[in-house]
């Protein structure tokens, strides 16, 4: 079977956030098993030297972008039995950041022509391409509307993942003949229309053969008014082809035993490595070096989304227990100050990095007793299932892939992997890091027992690629 991926990002090229983890980690998972793979990304010059200096110039021609003539050069990689190839143009992609330009339609649209045309050229042509979010959403739309009279191309089938349906791709229906080429007919209908805008995410879903969504509560989610941002109606008549898969997590990356930015590495049988990784994070916060006190870790992207307003309402209440609370990230102005204030008023129980230090973020998975991640929705969520590696126990808001990966702690059975609140107030917040913070000072055993459960739980990509090929084989049948 040959898959071809086409992403905007992709670590360890270049990336923001999860889709950049899931399109580094699962093209590689999937060639360990045979899949012949290879991923098309743009080139952005943010690329680190390193990969720049391996890159192979191929060949060069021309997209028809419109009425635009762009040049479109063609890089090739070759990693880790994948093989990547990138497309050059430094007009489009030659900038400081990846996305948020003013032209971003048209440098998307332009990827994706470039992805069609790039295929015979390189002479692979897939049985499955495989694109991702609205970057890449169109090409279902343009293989069977613009491209179906390219015999080679008969045969591909499509699947979209949807791994943040808020991005949708809204632009004007102008588009369609400036950027693309190609008639109004679709747009007139009402078939790539959605509130009088072209929706390059409605195109995907209704021409993609199979749609997934990055965790199976997150596919339910996006099917109502409250999370399906406009396209829920959409998706519940295509949800005979919609399925959730949970994103893995990279286990040679997080790895406890063998992580190179860990003082001391531990493992599930030997955990004295942690106790001492959080002494070691308490002294670089300036934090009082005791083993007994519940450490707290927030590692996040400090917006609304991800849930820091009722954390903020709390902090008072939360500082007046016997606890510990280090926070890492950057985002909303208000939040930022909100935790340097915490910081600066409560200085023997709070700290606050606002910055962003990979270094850091992997001692602060690692060295913590309790992860907080009270995100107010979450497709699948990385950062609850690295802390589950680490040993650190998860407080979050059940839903989408929190829900899937975190076992809420039952006090009568002792089962759980974590701590879970379902109404999203600062109030029930507070109630699921009270039961954690309580079980930790009263009941170590329990504790350690939820630590080894948790430790033990199977995030890797391997049980992911499995059901990404059985997606693969349904649509080929």
């Amino acid at each position: 079977m040959k898959v071809l991926f086409a992403a905007a990002e992709c670590a360890p090229f270049f990336k923001t956030g999860g889709l950049g983890d899931v399109v580094g980690a699962l093209p590689k998972e999937l060639a360990k098993k045979g899949v012949e793979t290879v991923v098309v990304l743009p080139f952005y010059t943010l690329m680190p030297d390193k990969y720049q200096a391996q890159l192979e110039d191929c060949f060069s021609f021309e997209v028809a972008v419109g009425w635009r003539k762009q040049y479109c050069g063609i890089k090739k990689l070759q990693l880790d039995e994948v093989t990547y190839y990138f497309i050059d143009n430094l007009y489009y992609f030659g900038r400081e950041r990846i996305y948020d330009f003013y032209d971003d339609g048209e440098r998307f649209a332009f990827f994706q022509l470039a992805v069609i045309e790039m295929m015979e050229r390189v002479d692979f042509i897939p049985d499955v391409l495989h694109v991702n979010d609205y970057h890449t959403a169109m090409i279902p739309f343009l293989l069977k509307e613009k491209f179906s009279w390219i015999n080679a191309y008969q045969d591909i089938r499509t699947v979209l993942t949807i791994h943040n349906i808020g991005f949708q791709g809204w632009y004007s229906r102008d588009i369609l003949p400036d950027l693309f080429g190609m008639g109004t007919e679709r747009y007139d209908d009402g078939t790539v229309r959605l509130n009088d805008c072209l929706n390059f995410m409605k195109a995907g879903i209704l021409y993609a053969d199979r749609i997934t969504t990055v965790s199976p509560s997150y596919s339910e989610e996006i099917k109502t008014p409250a999370f399906g941002c406009g396209l829920e109606v959409i998706l519940r008549m295509e949800t005979g082809k919609l399925s959730g898969i949970v994103n893995g997590i990279d286990y040679q990356t997080n790895d406890p035993e063998n992580d190179p930015y860990l003082p001391f590495t531990f493992s599930k049988s030997d955990l004295s490595g942690k106790e001492k990784n959080k002494q070691d994070l308490q002294k670089a916060f300036g934090l009082p070096e005791r083993k007994d006190v519940p450490l707290i870790s927030v590692v996040s992207r400090l917006t609304t989304q991800k849930g820091f307003d009722l954390v903020l309402a709390e902090m008072d209440n939360l500082l007046q227990f016997d606890v510990q609370f280090v926070l890492l990230g950057t985002g909303e102005p208000d939040f930022e100050n909100g935790f340097r204030h915490f910081a600066q008023r409560y200085p023997d129980k709070c700290a606050a990095a606002i910055t962003f230090d990979l270094a850091l973020a992997q001692k602060m998975y690692a060295a913590a007793d309790i992860f907080l991640m009270p995100s107010a929705f979450e497709p699948c969520g990385l950062s609850q299932m690295m802390a589950m590696r680490y040993g650190t126990l998860p407080v979050v808001h059940e839903i989408g892939g929190l829900k899937d990966t975190v076992i809420p702690y039952n006090p009568i059975t002792s089962a759980g992997t974590g701590f879970g609140f379902q109404d999203f107030t600062p109030f029930n917040l507070m109630q699921a890091l009270k039961q954690a913070v309580q079980l930790y000072q009263e009941n170590q055993t329990v504790w350690q027992q939820l630590v080894q459960q948790a430790m033990a739980k199977d995030f890797s990509w391997d049980q992911s690629s499995d059901a990404y090929i059985d997606v693969y084989n349904q649509i080929r049948a």
